[in-house]
């Protein structure tokens, strides 16, 4: 397993491979999917935590039953960029996934994301408890779905400077 940029992730994805997002709470594992186009981010039901060997086969059994290629999982910065318990919290998951897939992952700086989430929710006139309940697995989507633009605007640039 290898923790990439997303740039680096661009150049290693196939055309057709999805990718998944990660939200990696203390009692769950918010998760999203990309489609097969990697334009769209779709909410999927989160994983209960419960301890590091069974979240990791639990997470690896979706990948192999979705055929994920790589991971983008949300890095919780403190508002102010530095890097507090949660950032060294989903640091040591990565590492210890390491030893569990060659897949790669992508950090992605998630600051905002649960915020957006809330309030799409919100929005969708979602009552509080299925809030509570869907709230990681949107927060995953809004770190896929950032990650996903961000490498449709490498690969457009890509063509641009290929003159495709």
């Amino acid at each position: 397993m290898t923790v990439l940029t997303i740039e680096e992730m661009a150049e290693t994805l196939a055309p057709g491979q999805a990718i998944a997002g990660l939200d990696l709470g203390t009692k769950t594992i918010g998760l999203s999917m990309s489609d097969l186009g990697r334009r769209f981010a779709t909410p999927r039901p989160v994983i209960r935590r419960v301890k590091f060997t069974l979240d990791a086969q639990a997470l690896l059994d979706f990948a192999a039953a979705e055929k994920i290629a790589g991971f983008v999982i949300g890095l919780p910065m403190n508002m102010d960029g530095s890097a507090g318990p949660r950032v060294q919290a989903t640091r040591a998951f990565v590492r210890n996934m390491e030893q569990k897939t060659a897949l790669p992952f992508v950090y992605w700086d998630e600051r905002l994301s649960t915020v957006a989430a809330e309030r799409a929710l919100l929005e969708m006139d979602v009552s509080r408890a299925k809030r509570a309940e869907r709230i990681d697995s949107a927060a995953a989507s809004f770190i896929l779905q950032g990650a996903l633009d961000r490498l449709s605007l490498l690969a457009r640039s890509d063509a641009d400077e290929f003159g495709a």
